[in-house]
């Protein structure tokens, strides 16, 4: 069976929403509210030059997707990629689907002239982890803190 990975469109928007509905009802963080979820997608497909969506398509279907935002790193005097939701449905994990997606993420940011991919899991989420660890990331000496507003 083929697998295509593209960037998103519009058309995309509920299916990347359910996916995000799966995963924020996984993460302590996040509550899924699927108005902001598909508010948040719309967001990003509207401004490219904020970041980019990506979906695994197979049979004209999306099975996964993740979010590329574009920062600019004073550290690195350069665009870095900062990687967000990613997420394959269920019946499609295990075929190292996930690290192909990472994988062509990571060239794509490259290729932007970006020079840093950083991303952020759950302290107690091992699996991906370990997962991220297999695709070449490293534990941050950073800690991620977060303040409310509204």
């Amino acid at each position: 069976m083929d697998v295509n990975i593209e960037f998103a469109g519009g058309a995309d928007i509920p299916a990347m929403a359910a996916l995000l509905q799966e995963l924020f009802a996984r993460e302590a963080d996040f509550q899924p509210d699927l108005a902001k979820q598909c508010a948040g997608l719309r967001l990003i497909l509207d401004q490219p030059e904020r970041g980019r969506l990506f979906v695994l398509r197979a049979e004209g279907r999306v099975i996964g997707m993740a979010n590329a935002l574009t920062l600019v790193s004073t550290a690195e005097g350069a665009p870095v990629l900062l990687l967000e939701d990613l997420i394959l449905a269920a019946e499609w994990r295990g075929r190292g689907l996930g690290r192909r997606l990472v994988e062509h993420i990571c060239a794509w940011a490259a290729a932007q002239g970006m020079t840093r991919v950083t991303l952020l899991t759950g302290h107690d989420n091992h699996a991906a982890q370990a997962f991220y660890a297999a695709a070449g990331f490293r534990p941050s000496a950073m800690r991620v803190m977060r303040r409310a507003l509204g």
